[in-house]
């Protein structure tokens, strides 16, 4: 079991996802310090490297929808294709773009049809470096006298190894020279790739780490009891896709909860589950409200099922609706059509979870 601190206190964690994405472009300072100001406890952006060695906040290296390049003509030689995921992508990258020239460009909201309100903000805000994020993180943490943990996903270290990139060695510099690197240091790093949280480990970096997994064949072996200790080993925190947790049923409602929360607690493991946003799109068909994919469901419902089911943590697009959600549920406020009736994870719900 890792000597790094657990991330969680009395209550759930509201983690801003790439900020409070839902009303800001994503990855963008703006979106981040909008995410602490509607009462995020955690903030998740997305590293990856620029061409010169830089790590800066983007979802993905390919910034053709989360910024303006498409429009800039002198970036038009730029445009290529690479294999991310096993399949070829086709665009601009950041790793073939120095940090000036990145600078230069704006960020966009990538999902204009279903968020056409945060398309106002397209143009005005830069892409971050994540130095710029930490010392953010600093400011609001003064300005609001509480705790805000940066929780930074480590995007596709493998693929940016094939060409020359050291992810680790370049997000452990940056930590160490702000001094971050420290058990209770406001920062924890994230990763699918687990070989690159035990290279982290093994490099005696010591701020927590959080083991993502999703619904696929090697997350479901990695949340087995055998696979959820082999987890606790060099992370604090496990991170599932949703339907992990609570699937859906064949009429569209959430299903009873999977042991996996339990199974995870037992572990010594926190569970933070991804991604809760407000949007029908994204909302099982039994909490949509009405024909508009674009338009808001009951996801206040969603965010308090999550809540009843034990998890430590809410990854949100919509900070706001997480915290409003979470101060109903640990004051007990009766929700129209919220099915309420505690944690399912073995362990009182809201308490802490021994890492």
């Amino acid at each position: 079991m890792s000597s790094a601190s657990p991330l969680v206190g009395v209550v759930p964690s509201v983690i801003g996802h790439r900020g409070a994405s839902g009303y800001r472009p994503e990855n963008t300072l703006a979106s981040y310090e909008l995410a602490a100001r509607l009462g995020a406890d955690r903030i998740e952006p997305d590293l990856v490297p620029t061409r010169d060695g830089v790590l800066v906040l983007r979802h993905e290296s390919e910034v053709t929808h989360s910024t303006d390049v498409a429009t800039r003509p002198e970036f038009a030689t730029r445009r290529c294709t690479r294999v991310v995921e096993g399949r070829e992508v086709t665009g601009w990258f950041t790793e073939d773009l120095t940090y000036a020239e990145l600078r230069s460009l704006r960020a966009v909201e990538p999902r204009p049809h279903l968020r056409p309100t945060t398309t106002v903000y397209d143009g005005l805000y830069e892409v971050p470096t994540f130095v710029e994020l930490l010392e953010l993180a600093a400011q609001l943490r003064a300005e609001l006298g509480r705790r805000i943990v940066v929780t930074a996903e480590v995007k596709d270290p493998s693929r940016y190894a094939a060409d020359g990139f050291d992810i680790a060695a370049m997000v452990i510099a940056e930590l160490r020279g702000l001094g971050l690197d420290t058990p209770d240091a406001p920062v924890a790093l994230q990763c699918f790739e687990a070989g690159f949280l035990r290279r982290l480990r093994a490099e005696g970096l010591t701020v927590p780490l959080v083991q993502l997994v999703e619904d696929n064949d090697a997350g479901r072996a990695a949340c087995t009891p055998w696979g959820l200790r082999e987890v606790s080993t060099y992370a604090q925190v496990l991170a599932p896709s949703k339907e992990m947790v609570l699937p859906v049923a064949a009429d569209g409602t959430l299903g009873p909860a999977t042991p996996l929360v339990a199974d995870a607690h037992r572990a010594g493991l926190e569970v933070h589950v991804w991604t809760l946003r407000n949007e029908n799109s994204f909302l099982p068909p039994s909490l949509r409200v009405g024909m508009s994919d674009a338009a808001p469901g009951r996801a206040l419902v969603e965010h308090l099922a999550f809540l009843d089911a034990g998890v430590d943590g809410i990854f949100t697009d919509h900070p706001d609706t997480a915290f409003e959600a979470r101060r109903l549920w640990a004051t007990g406020k009766a929700v129209p059509g919220a099915r309420r009736g505690g944690s399912a994870s073995g362990a009182p719900a809201g308490q802490p979870v021994a890492s």
